[in-house]
């Protein structure tokens, strides 16, 4: 293991991975009892996860709360939707349904509550110091979570949005080959952790490894994404559409 890589361990500018412990613990002989103990800590820093039903249990709310600390400490955000658009996205309507209880065996949630600390988060799209990058699948765009007045209006906030300088919002097309498959949603916060968004919960990563895997994909998926005017382009008629609809 190089000098570099241990300063960069010992300054706390990188999280040394489960194996980089196990090198070290080795190397310097360390009893087992420690070892063992020292190698838990790492697995927990490296990966961690949480159910929505924790969440539910002390407030779904506290869950914007942490976003909200989260993002406010980050300068480069870059969000993968493959599904649905994120909470920093949405209007009221739509954010309702989206924190409602879908299924029975779904924890029962304060929905008043989340959805105004969710528009409270929005706030922080009009801050130029930080930039976000929010990049969709077009079914993530056309997915009906509501009625089509509620669609119409969230595909045209997500253009106006769109427009903000430091705000990219990016659809790929249905139509486009790629040599990838859109399995999660996830977010990277600068280059230091990323949260991927299971049905269950939610798993946290830390390892460099990992966050550089999580942004290699991202800019694949980016690359054939409709972006800037087209992209907002997209969303306007994506609006219209549904208002033509009928439910």
């Amino acid at each position: 293991m190089s000098q570099t890589k241990i300063s960069r361990i010992e300054t706390g500018r990188a999280l040394p991975t489960v194996i980089d412990v196990q090198r070290i613990l080795t190397a310097l002989g360390v009893p087992q009892e420690v070892a063992d103990e020292l190698l838990r800590l790492a697995r927990k820093a490296n990966v961690d996860y949480a159910s929505w039903r924790t969440y539910a249990r002390v407030g779904l709310y506290r869950k914007q709360a942490e976003l909200k600390a989260l993002e406010s400490t980050s300068r480069v955000m870059r969000h993968f939707l493959p599904a649905i658009p994120t909470g920093l996205l949405h209007v009221r309507q739509y954010a309702e349904q989206t924190l409602s209880k879908t299924v029975s065996s779904a924890p029962a949630r304060d929905v008043g509550k989340a959805v105004q600390a969710r528009m409270d988060r929005q706030a922080i799209l009009d801050d130029q110091s930080r930039s976000f990058t929010f990049l969709l699948t077009e079914q993530a765009v056309r997915w009906c979570r509501a009625s089509r007045e509620v669609m119409a209006a969230q595909c045209a906030h997500m253009a106006d949005v769109s427009e903000k300088p430091n705000v990219e919002i990016a659809v790929i097309p249905q139509a486009v080959r790629i040599s990838a498959t859109p399995l999660n949603v996830f977010v990277v916060y600068d280059d230091r952790l990323v949260t991927v968004e299971l049905f269950s919960g939610e798993v946290v990563l830390r390892d460099p490894r990992d966050i550089s895997h999580h942004l290699e994909l991202f800019d694949l998926f980016l690359g054939n994404a409709l972006t800037g005017t087209d992209s907002t382009a997209f969303l306007r008629e994506t609006a219209e559409g549904f208002m033509r609809l009928r439910d």
